[in-house]
């Protein structure tokens, strides 16, 4: 009989939010762009809500990629030996998942794809520290959106992001230097084990990454190729890019 080839899945860590206070459970969510373009992609994406760190083992091989989303919420500081601001909002029940899943996917040869928060992550799951306020810090830019416009401007191009020559950020986009959009108040302080910076804005802050080493796609942005990616040839080759990682470990499994 002929192989039948499915959709390669790819798991989206839910955040938690309490957005009803009458609720004290609180939500489990995701925001559905990140859905939407997984799904344009030829992807399926999935989410298992009441994950936990136990949990990875068993639901880790069902899937074939891993991208750690944005979120409005931000990596406690106490993973990077930092006290917390008062004004972060926090998300432990993620914290406490994707610590252990970025590991474990670089250790499975799992592609795995960061955006924003999700290169937060992977950043301090691999031991590196970040700016709890980049803006704050001398010298660098305030990489923050503005928050009382609407999403096309919260979204839009505000800087550039200088590539590494050679690198697979270059190759994306067609060049040295790109324009992307900027929503974040986190950065990366310290680098993590493994991790390479193959994209800077213009302040030096690091804004992507590749994972030296890896046995399959691992890479990471600040910034969000998700947002209206088919416009914007560097997210789209980017987020393709991706998809081809996990279409070949789904046929790889398949074989």
């Amino acid at each position: 009989m002929p192989k039948k080839f499915h959709k390669p899945l790819v798991w989206l860590p839910a955040c938690h939010r309490n957005l009803d206070l009458d609720d004290p459970g609180g939500y489990s969510v995701l925001a559905d762009r990140y859905a939407l373009a997984v799904t344009q992609l030829g992807l399926q994406p999935v989410l298992y809500p009441m994950a936990q760190a136990e949990d990875i083992p068993c639901l880790l091989p069902l899937v074939d990629g891993v991208l750690l989303t944005g979120s409005p919420s931000n990596v406690e500081a106490t993973h990077f030996g930092a006290t917390a601001l008062s004004t972060d909002l926090l998300d432990p029940r993620r914290d406490q998942l994707t610590m252990h899943l970025v590991r474990e996917a670089l250790a499975k040869e799992v592609p795995l794809f960061g955006v924003c928060r999700g290169l937060q992550e992977i950043n301090v799951a691999l031991g590196g520290s970040l700016y709890q306020s980049v803006h704050g810090e001398e010298g660098m830019l305030d990489h923050r959106e503005p928050e009382d416009e609407d999403l096309a401007v919260q979204f839009a191009e505000r800087h550039d992001v200088l590539l590494e020559p050679g690198s697979a950020f270059a190759e994306w986009a067609g060049g040295t230097r790109a324009r992307v959009n900027s929503l974040h108040g986190q950065g990366i302080k310290r680098l993590g084990e493994g991790l390479v910076a193959e994209a800077r804005a213009p302040d030096g802050l690091v804004e992507g990454v590749r994972v030296q080493g890896a046995g399959a796609f691992a890479y990471a942005v600040q910034w969000h190729p998700e947002w209206r990616h088919d416009q914007h040839p560097f997210y789209q080759r980017t987020l393709e890019a991706f998809a081809q990682a996990c279409r070949d470990y789904r046929e790889r499994k398949e074989d």
